[in-house]
């Protein structure tokens, strides 16, 4: 009869360089720099491809980074909304006393506090601003990957690269504020999802200094703290946490309605000069029907199926059981999105903040073997970076 011998094996050597590798990735201060590593790394890229497209579209990188909303918030931070340079127009051309009133003051008013620094100039300071937001607003997704249920730091990692990827996240680094309000929004969120709702308070306060976005921010924390409320759970923090929200948001509509003597002030500076207004998706679906019917750009193109895919994300979430803030959050932002009759180049930009919504697939995508989540996020890493530079450089107009 054959008998089997018992075959002895010898472990992996504990020096060897495959586990020396591992346990330096398991390193507290490689897990602490990783998310601002794959965030700097995947924005690189996108500078890379900006680089390469300027030049084919004999653009300037730097013109290229400050164009657009970026000239309005780089001259509130040099001069004030008074000592805006007078040949910023809204979108007929036209100017007065209260257009500026337009953009929110938390972004240009951090630019003015770099800029007063020795050797710093105001361009330069508007995107140290936005490169350290982005720093922050990374470390803030990792803990919201490891926080949600289902959560881990690899989920919280691979949120922090669709992020960095995005089609529009070339904005994170322009002299725009989407970078320094998704940092206040995503450890915001942080602080709702753990139940620290001074910090989720606070850092929505904030974000309401920096965009209007901030209201479906502002419903999320205050809903959640109003049923932690009702359930007595946490004790005061939650009320003081939701009536903290708010204030940032009502507080600068509140200067402007009394700036302009309109208790509507700052929605009628936006219909004035640039004829946005809430029309509960029309204009919206007449864009979209338009542009499928008969494609006229591809980044117009784009941003109708970027909307679809959305949508799909908001029933993604809802079916996986995605914490409900996290889902209320990425919705609203989606809602005033697709509701808003604005320019509609910009519904493509507008969605970065709702980046709740890729929190799904980050926990689908952590679960997979480590050589499909490199190909799959290095696949869209370099979609983004083209699309980013696409928009900025071969598309002539506003994003």
């Amino acid at each position: 009869m054959a008998t089997l011998e018992a075959v002895h094996v010898e472990p992996e050597d504990a020096s060897s360089p495959r586990e020396r590798l591992a346990r330096a990735a398991r390193h507290r201060a490689v897990l602490f720099l990783a998310p601002a590593a794959l965030f700097l790394l995947v924005r690189e890229l996108g500078l890379l491809a900006l680089r390469l497209m300027a030049d084919r579209w004999d653009r300037d990188v730097t013109k290229a980074l400050t164009s657009w909303d970026g000239q309005w918030f780089l001259g509130i931070a040099g001069g004030g909304y008074g000592g805006v340079p007078g040949g910023l127009v809204d979108a007929f051309g036209r100017r007065s006393a209260e257009t500026p009133l337009a953009f929110f003051p938390g972004y240009p008013a951090l630019v003015r506090w770099v800029d007063a620094l020795p050797g710093v100039g105001t361009v330069g300071a508007a995107f140290a601003v936005s490169l350290v937001s982005g720093l922050v607003c990374a470390h803030g997704l990792a803990r919201l990957g490891s926080s949600v249920f289902g959560g881990s730091l690899r989920a919280g990692l691979v949120l922090v690269v669709l992020f960095a990827a995005s089609p529009m996240a070339v904005v994170l680094s322009m002299t725009y504020s989407e970078a320094t309000f998704c940092a206040l929004a995503a450890w915001s969120l942080v602080g709702v999802v753990e139940r620290r709702w001074l910090p989720a308070g606070l850092c929505c306060a904030g974000a309401g200094l920096v965009r209007p976005t901030a209201g479906a921010l502002v419903l999320a924390v205050c809903a959640a703290a109003a049923l932690a409320v009702w359930q007595r759970r946490d004790g005061w923090r939650p009320w003081v946490g939701g009536a903290l929200a708010p204030l940032g948001l009502a507080g600068y509509l509140a200067y402007v309605a009394v700036v302009t003597g309109r208790w509507d002030g700052w929605f009628a500076v936006q219909r004035a000069g640039w004829d946005s207004r809430f029309d509960g998706g029309a204009a919206t679906g007449k864009f979209a029907l338009l542009v499928l019917g008969d494609p006229r750009s591809v980044l117009e193109l784009a941003t109708v199926w970027f909307l679809v895919v959305a949508l799909g994300l908001v029933a993604l979430g809802l079916r996986r059981g995605l914490e409900w803030p996290l889902v209320v959050y990425g919705a609203g932002v989606l809602v005033m999105d697709l509701g808003s009759n604005g320019l509609m180049n910009s519904k493509a930009r507008l969605l970065l903040p709702a980046f709740t919504l890729l929190v799904p697939v980050a926990l689908a995508l952590a679960r997979r073997r480590t050589s499909t989540v490199v190909v799959v996020l290095v696949g869209l890493s370099v979609f983004g970076a083209w699309f980013g530079a696409y928009a900025i450089t071969a598309w002539r107009y506003a994003i």
